[in-house]
């Protein structure tokens, strides 16, 4: 999805890593699009990097609506992938490069913006008015950034069976499985199902920093209670994570990934690493260079925001 809420000016982003396991709790700060709620759980000012990951929404839940539940016009992405992962409904996503890709539960949306791309997301006319799920960013390194464009679609992503439950790899690898999305950093990201009064353990890689969201149903780490749509940061050297359910099943997102160690600016829908890259693509997406048009789409792209380039300073 688009960034709704961009600033003026662009905000850095520093991989801060704890090189110790943690808990620290950031509940989502809530937004709307058009009636369907929004939580933003990434980049946040007490944590703004997981590995790469450097950007959440979780949205829904939205049932029975009337209304298109989503309709985001095409808008421009660099430096970065998207990813889309739904839990209830479907996505319907185009971009500049005459590509389609239907989203709905149990299949990954990938698309890597590299040099530059465009791209909406909607809710397609024929549904089943519910809707429910995540749309992540992964910052690409430096040496990767300039990468040309692409989309890919996984309808059969590995499945790791664990005592007590099992977890969908969207991203990476765990537990000896690996996603077969492209990546280009050391990286997981997985959905974790879990049963009812059972205890899951996640195996980890102590080398990244990982991190937990809830999605559903009710849970505890470390004999914390959880909460869904709150992000919990748990830092680096875990080599296994005991999930423990209550009375409902439990669904929920591990991500996780190598310290990034770059620090990179982000704007809008742009992650860079010097202001003058953001006056660049923001002036050719108003120009119509560079990013290509989403021809699918039936309406007028969003137009870029304002922006003030201005010297960022460490946060």
């Amino acid at each position: 999805m688009s960034n709704r809420a961009p600033t003026t000016t662009a905000e850095a982003c520093v991989s801060e890593p704890t090189s110790t396991p943690t808990f620290e709790a950031l509940p989502g700060r809530p937004s709307d699009l058009g009636g369907l709620p929004i939580r933003r759980l990434l980049p946040r000012s007490q944590r703004r990097l997981v590995g790469p990951w450097c950007f959440l929404d979780s949205f829904g839940p939205l049932t029975s609506s009337s209304v298109k539940a989503m309709d985001v016009a095409p808008h421009p992405h660099i430096g970065l992938q998207t990813v889309s992962w739904l839990l209830d409904g479907e996505v319907l996503h185009n971009d500049s490069l005459g590509l389609q890709g239907l989203a709905v539960p149990g299949v990954l949306n990938l698309m890597t913006a590299g040099r530059g791309i465009a791209h909406s997301e909607e809710t397609p006319p024929r549904n089943e008015g519910r809707l429910r799920g995540v749309q992540l960013w992964v910052a690409l390194p430096k040496a990767s950034r300039e990468t040309a464009p692409s989309f890919e679609q996984h309808r059969d992503l590995p499945v790791v069976e664990l005592d007590g439950g099992r977890a969908t790899v969207l991203m990476g690898q765990l537990g000896g499985a690996r996603s077969p999305a492209r990546v280009f950093s050391p990286i997981v990201g997985a959905e974790v199902a879990g049963e009812p009064g059972g205890r899951l353990a996640l195996p980890l890689l102590p080398e990244f920093e990982h991190a937990l969201v809830l999605l559903a149903g009710d849970g505890q780490i470390d004999g914390r209670a959880l909460s869904v749509d709150t992000l919990y940061y748990l830092g680096c050297g875990r080599r296994e994570l005991l999930l423990v359910s209550d009375q409902k099943p439990v669904r929920a997102l591990l991500l996780g990934g190598a310290p990034f160690g770059e620090t990179v600016l982000m704007w809008w829908n742009f992650v860079v690493r010097a202001t003058d890259e953001i006056v660049a693509a923001r002036e050719d997406w108003e120009a119509g260079r560079r990013f290509g048009a989403v021809s699918a789409y039936a309406g007028p792209r969003l137009a870029a925001p304002p922006f003030v380039a201005r010297p960022v300073p460490r946060p």
